[in-house]
């Protein structure tokens, strides 16, 4: 089901609805696919016209003489059932439905496309659509335009799909104004049927496409989608995935009973997914252009890996003829995750012998304003080759003794004979053209301003991460995952939804988490005696199902070492917890055991309903919601994923020890965030999760939970989405 070639290399198309009428969308659309020199044969479907533009008409599909393989249907969705129905009588391949008025307007129109659905997959035929802008093969060996833009794209390697027809128009004017070229280019709309994954796995099947374009609203697969975009994006051929997804600014959850509730949303599902599966993500549509020229860039010294050029590392060299650029770049290295390479003696030693005086031989090498052609070859030539370098930004400013098209012809031999990247920004229009034209018919990226070149290379260099990534074997785990599924039952039969430690520990204990003996104690006396039991020192907290996040109502006493300081405690929690609430009922006070020092953690879930539980890891304590230092991924993920999102906290090198810190045990960390993974895959009634704080002790001491907090819900009732 996965065969698009009907679709998009047609060898015969018959068009639903094309119409005498300019203006109308039949008409425009027929008239495109006629202008733009559609290399098969076409046919017009009107029964109310013996032609259309010169072009003979034919009342149905099934009066056209010849095999049909692709029909554009631009009827209403009543006429669109009765003529999908024939077309496939007919034997037709597959089928774009432009017309609106389906799924998004509910009632008949969901009942209809649901029907069409229904009939094409019985005969084994895609749909794409409805409510689409249309399908575009710029390659001459195809020319189709059965879309209702004008504009058809000059051809390339570079495919794009969208969800939203609109943007798609915008896009192709935006693309002819930067020169910048298609191999296939498709709306969705609706996704009836074909959705962004089939296409993208038709694209990387795709010897015409290096790399995807995605502009995306929302997702209908979650883990699915995650397996084999990762398999587009790495493997033998792995293609780039750039995705422009709208609603970043979306809020998140704002009635949640955990952190992780509260910081989760739509968003951290998507970023979670796209950094899983290996998409970069950018940021607008200016960036998006940006990224795909420096990802369509093709290696061609025949050294390296993967066909195209993505730097081994991140330090860059930068050489400019215009100092100002030149700091611009340098600035926006730290912000692209790039640095600055330190050149190794000799290749300071080379510069020295080709530049003048004035020159700056340190990066950023600055080769001053009257620097002609063979000075920026001489330079980039003497840092491209130093071991320390990963890539090259070159920046040319049009000064009255430049030479861009000569500046141009020396980047371009030197990229054939090296394996790093090499992306340059020839800033100002008119008198760079020449050399800017001859850059990009030779394949090199080029930029108008610094900012977009470093980002670029940033992006490039991110990709190459992904590429490169380290494969560990996974950790073996032992779960009791049939006691904690009774447990769970116990839990929802006795209406208990919200756990807290006592209850949520039991659960925990049976995914090997570490944890502090505990248990509640009514009275000051009985505090005491717990305590002296326990073992000193002890830390209190006020048990209540209106309190919630205890420190809210500062409701946590720690290290209380003797039995007349519990009981003291014991009183303040009360008073604190009446301050708090009035209405509060007290159940109690904890006792628990001291955790021994360690780095603060909180890890977290928050289930959604087409996608899953998220996981959240990161800083952790009172100053969760304060700094938010987390990061999400889907569940479930093992030990490789679980060391790429730790390794992603901000405050990561926290955990590695510095200024007489020991290192912490980062591994336990890992094993925990695998386990509770496992756990909420396992157990689809946890709903949310708290685990704050997550004390992570010396390196080889392990991890220990201070506090948890669970949210369960019943199975049938568990599509809930809190975002």
């Amino acid at each position: 089901m996965q065969n698009l070639d009907a679709i998009f290399s047609p060898e015969s198309v018959a068009v639903v609805g094309a119409s005498t009428t300019p203006g109308k969308v039949g008409h425009d659309i027929f008239a495109n696919i006629l202008k733009g020199g559609y290399r098969g044969i076409l046919y017009p479907v009107n029964p109310n016209a013996k032609s259309v533009l010169s072009v003979r008409a034919y009342p149905n599909i099934s009066d056209i003489p010849g095999d049909v393989d692709l029909a554009i249907i631009i009827i209403s969705p009543r006429l669109a059932l009765k003529a999908i129905k024939e077309a496939i009588e007919k034997g037709i391949k597959g089928i774009v439905i432009v017309s609106a008025g389906f799924r998004e307007v509910g009632g008949e129109g969901l009942e209809i496309e649901n029907k069409i659905v229904s009939i094409c997959r019985k005969a084994g035929v895609r749909v794409v659509g409805p409510n689409c802008l249309g399908v575009i093969n710029p390659l001459s060996s195809v020319s189709l335009n059965a879309s209702f833009s004008r504009r058809m794209p000059k051809p390339g390697n570079i495919s794009f799909i969208s969800q939203s027809g609109a943007l798609c128009a915008a896009v192709l004017d935006f693309a002819a104004d930067r020169d910048f070229g298609f191999s296939k280019f498709i709306s969705i709309g609706n996704k009836a049927d074909v959705d962004e994954l089939d296409l993208l796995r038709y694209m990387h099947d795709d010897g015409d496409t290096e790399v995807i374009m995605l502009y995306l609203e929302e997702l209908k697969k979650g883990q699915e989608f995650i397996e084999s975009v990762k398999e587009i994006t790495s493997g033998d051929r792995p293609t780039p995935i750039l995705v422009i997804k709208s609603g970043r600014t979306t809020a998140g959850a704002r009635a949640a009973a955990s952190h992780t509730g509260a910081l989760a949303g739509a968003e951290a599902v998507y970023d979670a997914i796209f950094k899983q599966a290996g998409i970069i993500r950018v940021d607008s549509i200016d960036e998006l252009f940006d990224y795909a020229i420096a990802f369509a860039y093709k290696n061609k010294s025949g050294m390296g890996k993967f066909g195209r050029k993505v730097p081994g590392g991140n330090h860059v060299a930068i050489v400019t003829n215009a100092g100002g650029p030149g700091i611009v770049a340098t600035d926006m290295t730290v912000s692209s995750g790039l640095k600055l390479a330190k050149f190794q003696k000799e290749t300071i030693e080379a510069l020295e012998s080709h530049l003048p005086l004035t020159a700056n031989l340190y990066n950023p090498v600055d080769i001053i304003g009257d620097a002609a052609q063979d000075r920026y070859e001489n330079a980039l030539s003497s840092v491209i080759k130093d071991e320390n370098v990963d890539g090259a930004l070159v920046i040319l400013t049009p000064q009255s003794m430049t030479n861009a098209l000569g500046t141009a012809e020396a980047i371009v031999r030197i990229d054939r004979r090296s394996h790093k990247p090499v992306l340059c920004c020839f800033m100002g229009i008119f008198d760079v053209s020449s050399g800017v034209k001859y850059l990009q018919r030779h394949g090199i990226p080029v930029f108008r301003f610094p900012e977009n070149t470093t980002k670029a290379l940033g992006a490039l260099y991110k990709y190459s991460k992904w590429l490169n990534r380290q494969h560990l074997a996974q950790f073996t785990l032992k779960h009791n995952k049939k006691r904690a599924a009774k447990i769970i039952e116990n839990l929802l039969a006795a209406g208990k939804t919200y756990l807290g430690e006592l209850d949520g520990v039991k659960l925990l204990e049976c995914y090997g988490f570490n944890l502090l003996p505990a248990e509640i104690a009514k009275n000051e006396n009985e505090a005491a005696q717990l305590a002296a039991n326990i073992s000193f020192p002890v830390a209190m907290k006020i048990i209540s199902p209106q309190i919630q996040h205890k420190s809210d109502a500062n409701g946590v006493i720690l290290k209380l070492d003797s039995k007349e300081k519990v009981k003291q405690a014991f009183k303040k929690l009360v008073e604190r917890a009446i301050q708090y609430d009035p209405n509060a009922v007290i159940e109690g006070v904890m006792v628990q055991k001291m955790s021994q020092p360690g780095d603060e953690v909180i890890l977290g879930i928050n289930r959604y309903p087409v996608f899953g539980a998220l996981l959240m890891a990161g800083l952790g304590g009172i100053y969760v919601e304060l700094f938010k230092d987390v990061v999400f991924r889907l569940a479930p993920i093992g030990r490789n994923e679980t060391r790429r999102m730790i390794q992603s906290i901000k405050g990561y090198n926290i955990f590695k020890g510095f200024r007489g810190r020991a290192k912490s045990d980062i591994q336990a960390l890992e094993k925990s965030v695998v386990s509770l993974s496992d756990m909420v895959t396992n157990h689809p009634e946890i709903v949310e999760m708290d685990i704050n704080p997550l004390m992570v002790h010396e390196e080889g001491k392990g991890v220990t939970v201070a506090d948890c907090r669970i949210v369960l819900k019943a199975l049938d009732n568990n599509l809930i989405c809190r975002n």
